[in-house]
């Protein structure tokens, strides 16, 4: 089986050099493989291809986890056979955009801290991710609700590379839908900013005063909805797991992070850190391109 190594860094920190691909080499080398053809180079001094065969990928990985060479420098050891996926399915606060969006809205209406503090020890897998919504939402009550939604949508700002990886893998026939813990009201929009085809979210309830009921409406989107979402769309697509792409960065994510063929987390939490096969940490969303082998070239602009 021949494996690809990508290398993916900031140039401005740390550039892709001649000198840390032959570092890159001589470990996949330590490790049992062989050149299988020469690098190719994604981005001049931000990302690069390296080809082997008959590496032992795990032992690979992890030995270029733990060499200081690599600090600073995302890399991802994976089958070059399938490398391009036909499905994503990401997660918008913190990873497709910068924002926690009930973090904004409970800031917004003056009791921030208390919600970020249950936000924070849910996207670490301290407490029930469904539980410790509906206890945040409840909070919600009695407020106004459109001039509050207002006031988060003013306040979104998309990741940078979002829109350029998703609309590269929609250019080249993958099914990416937006997949949120979060809510409608934010993911019906940024959905479409970012070139998803579909968006999936809970539904915060308005009563007939236009005011926050504190209540959720309609199905409810948790861990396991992630996964059967990321089933179905391969069903649609007519392939396996192994040909999605999952990204997010809470313990909500982790069942399909696990179950993707590149599972991806995004400045992970801890608890997401040790679950995902591969993480970006150093670098923007373009890297999940770069990941599936897209050069500049064919990345959406």
């Amino acid at each position: 089986m021949i494996c690809t190594i990508t290398l993916v860094s900031d140039p401005q920190r740390k550039p892709i050099t001649e000198r840390l691909v032959r570092v890159a080499t001589d470990a996949a080398l330590t490790a049992g493989g062989e050149l299988a053809s020469a690098p190719a180079i994604l981005s001049p001094e931000r990302a690069v291809d390296l080809f082997v065969s008959g590496v032992d990928r795990p032992a690979l990985s992890r030995a270029l986890e733990i060499d200081d060479e690599f600090d600073g420098v995302d890399v991802a050891v994976q089958p070059a056979d399938g490398r391009r996926k036909k499905v994503l399915v990401a997660d918008m606060d913190s990873t497709m955009i910068r924002n926690e969006t009930l973090d904004t809205l409970a800031a917004h209406l003056g009791f921030g801290d208390q919600v970020a503090e249950i936000t924070a020890r849910s996207m670490a897998g301290e407490l029930d991710f469904l539980e410790s919504l509906r206890e945040r939402v409840a909070l919600l009550k009695g407020y106004p609700a459109e001039s509050s939604m207002a006031v988060v949508m003013d306040a979104i700002v998309h990741t940078p590379g979002a829109e350029r990886a998703v609309k590269t893998m929609v250019r080249n026939g993958a099914l990416c839908a937006l997949v949120s813990g979060g809510f409608t009201f934010t993911t019906s929009v940024v959905h479409a900013q970012l070139g998803f085809q579909e968006h999936h979210a809970n539904t915060l309830e308005i009563g007939d005063d236009g005011n926050f009921t504190g209540r959720l409406t309609g199905d409810q989107v948790g861990p396991s909805t992630k996964l059967d979402i990321m089933k179905a769309l391969c069903a649609r697509q007519g392939v396996d797991l192994d040909m999605a792409a999952g990204v997010g960065d809470g313990a909500n994510d982790i069942p399909m992070l696990r179950a993707a063929g590149l599972g991806v987390g995004y400045y992970p939490k801890p608890i997401v850190r040790g679950a995902a096969a591969f993480r970006i940490e150093h670098t923007d969303m373009t890297t999940l391109a770069y990941f599936q082998g897209y050069s500049d070239e064919e990345i959406a602009g």
